[in-house]
């Protein structure tokens, strides 16, 4: 419970401020050229709101809905997801945007997307000044990668260490790696001492890369036991700090890898059990282990494991192993950092829009849920602000789609507008805004509903 609203109040804290500072993009734009705003709301309030005021000698009411959805800014004279049909059948008056020229609507138009995506870069580049970039390089895991059935059928072998695609080096483990070894036609790795060169398959996807359980390669590390919880199932079998675990289960392992997937198998036995002797059959399991004091003698213990399956040990990480590189940056050279982190990061999420198109993309659609599921369990503001400065680049993309009822839509029309200088009938973009709405509602139940369907175990 307490990871949830960690996660929860992490969401809630960077949605508000996206959606403010994008709203607030509109409202500058509308107050530049003189456009009057009728309401600024963070969240959305049919039927009541939480809070609300309006500033004497101020034509703008500002606010804070109940429905956490996002927030709007109610723009006079502008058709919108108000639908206030009412006012644009009164006469266009000076104040109001149906009234201003074309460019001057399609810049509070895209006030809010500008907006967001300059915050993200300003954001990634304050990361970078403040924590800099520290990351384990791919060439320095001497003990190479982990890899899946999948990866091993075209030819890559547990220990390899990724050097380079046909077009870039390969630097760190990240979606960016799984991203350029998608759409490679050669991957490079270094085996044995050897640099080995293999053929990638045409029909490789990123999406079927992360989604495989396990997934199709992780860095290799190695079953080693960094600590024993006292009175453990792992203390009363003997195990101490340095021993390595070897088998699980009647299972061979040699990496925390390979100890994750046989738990996972563990773990689906232990959800269909209907009785506690069923539960204590699953949890009643033999581990083989070796001391670090003499590897090559093995201990065979029969244990019962947690009711959550654990053993009680803490196990060793990246940071056991390698040591991390660190790029530190000085306050002027964090901005074109930044900067140059921010476009690679949308242009990768543009890459992988091709996905949403196909059924696996449909299934892997997510809601707020899986949004908030991406911020880390535990209070980590490095962390927030990355998955912040992600959330904005998102926002600002999603919302310049040609879309009606998102600002692209209204860009379209605009373009449209300022092009054939013939302006759209009213009657016709309130029924587009209509269609798009309707369209954006959609999106939104399967997205959400896809959420509950994994999390009931159906996905």
């Amino acid at each position: 419970m307490e990871i949830f609203l960690i996660r929860l109040l992490q969401f809630m804290l960077a949605i508000s401020i996206l959606v403010l500072l994008h709203e607030g993009g509109h409202f500058f734009f509308a107050k530049l050229f003189g456009v009057r705003v009728e309401k600024f709301y963070l969240f959305f309030d049919p039927w009541f709101h939480l809070f609300e005021f309006k500033p004497k000698k101020s034509d703008t009411t500002y606010g804070v809905g109940w429905l956490p959805l996002g927030g709007y800014c109610k723009i006079s004279g502008m058709i919108d997801e108000s639908f206030d049909t009412e006012q644009m059948k009164q006469p266009a008056q000076p104040w109001e945007f149906r009234s201003k020229p074309a460019w001057q609507r399609l810049l509070i138009m895209v006030g809010g997307v500008l907006v967001n995506f300059l915050l993200a870069l300003f954001i990634y580049s304050m990361v970078l000044y403040t924590w800099g970039d520290s990351y384990y390089r791919l060439d320095k895991m001497t003990m190479g990668m982990k890899f899946n059935d999948a990866a091993k059928k075209i030819g890559f072998k547990d220990g390899d260490v990724l050097l380079r695609t046909n077009e870039n080096t390969l630097t760190k483990f990240d979606v960016d790696m799984y991203r350029d070894i998608a759409n490679a036609q050669t991957v490079t790795v270094m085996r044995q001492g050897k640099e080995i060169q293999l053929t990638m398959p045409e029909d490789m996807s990123l999406l079927t890369m992360l989604k495989e359980q396990p997934v199709f390669v992780k860095p290799f590390i190695p079953a080693d036991i960094d600590s024993v919880m006292p009175n453990s199932p792992a203390a009363k079998a003997g195990m101490m700090k340095g021993d390595k675990l070897l088998a699980i289960g009647g299972k061979s392992i040699d990496s925390w890898n390979e100890f994750d997937d046989q738990m996972a198998v563990m773990g689906d036995m232990l959800s269909v059990a209907k009785t506690t002797k069923d539960s204590m059959k699953v949890r009643t399991t033999t581990v083989v282990f070796c001391h670090k004091a003499s590897p090559e003698k093995r201990d065979t213990v029969k244990m019962v494991l947690n009711p959550d399956l654990t053993l009680g040990i803490g196990r060793t990480y990246l940071a056991t192993y390698y040591k991390p590189e660190t790029v530190e940056y000085g306050f002027f050279e964090s901005f074109p950092a930044g900067i140059n982190y921010g476009i690679g990061v949308l242009r990768g999420y543009v890459d992988d829009m091709k996905y949403v198109f196909t059924a696996d993309g449909a299934k892997s659609l997510g809601g707020f849920g899986s949004i908030g599921s991406l911020f880390p369990p535990t209070w980590d503001w490095m962390m927030f602000w990355r998955m912040t400065a992600f959330l904005s680049i998102i926002l600002a993309f999603m919302n310049i789609l040609p879309i009606p009822a998102l600002d692209g839509g209204h860009v379209l029309f605009l373009l449209y507008e300022m092009i054939t200088r013939r302006k759209p009938s009213e009657n016709f973009l309130i029924r587009a805004e209509y269609v798009g709405f309707g369209i954006l509602i959609l999106l939104m139940v399967v997205a959400n509903l896809n959420d509950i369907l994994r999390w009931l175990g159906y996905m």
